[in-house]
């Protein structure tokens, strides 16, 4: 397996980018990165972050896989979750909604507050299980 070095993702970037027929130009104008940046990318003389690489991507209209992954498939997808039909209350109706507030609430704590309300959620399923 190759190793993913800057100079590999650059060299994809390029093959991507001659195959669609792109100039150096064009990325500049489908992205607003500089031209001469991008050439830096292709040559291997830049490690651009995964942002610039999303950008790199959405302008040459591939997978952000396609850019890094060292492979003739794609890789396979991330587990999914499969919703347990005999128990999944929160699919529907109003269980559903006040879920989704939930993971909105939760999406913007920090991680020592999201332990803080897992905690106590745990104390008073607790303390309900035993009244």
């Amino acid at each position: 397996m190759e190793a993913i070095t800057p100079m590999v993702i650059g060299e994809r970037i390029r093959e991507i980018r001659e195959h669609k027929k792109l100039s150096q130009a064009d990325v500049q104008n489908r992205c607003g990165l500089l031209r001469c940046y991008v050439s830096r990318v292709e040559n291997g003389h830049t490690v651009p972050a995964v942002d610039t690489l999303e950008k790199f991507a959405r302008a040459l209209e591939v997978p952000l896989y396609q850019l890094v992954y060292d492979g003739d498939q794609p890789p396979p997808p991330p587990p999914t979750y499969e919703p347990n039909t005999d128990s999944d209350w929160e699919s529907t109706g109003e269980n559903a909604r006040f879920m989704k507030k939930l993971r909105h609430s939760l999406s913007r704590m920090d991680d020592r507050r999201r332990k803080l309300v897992f905690a106590m959620a745990h104390h008073l399923a607790s303390r309900n299980a035993n009244e």
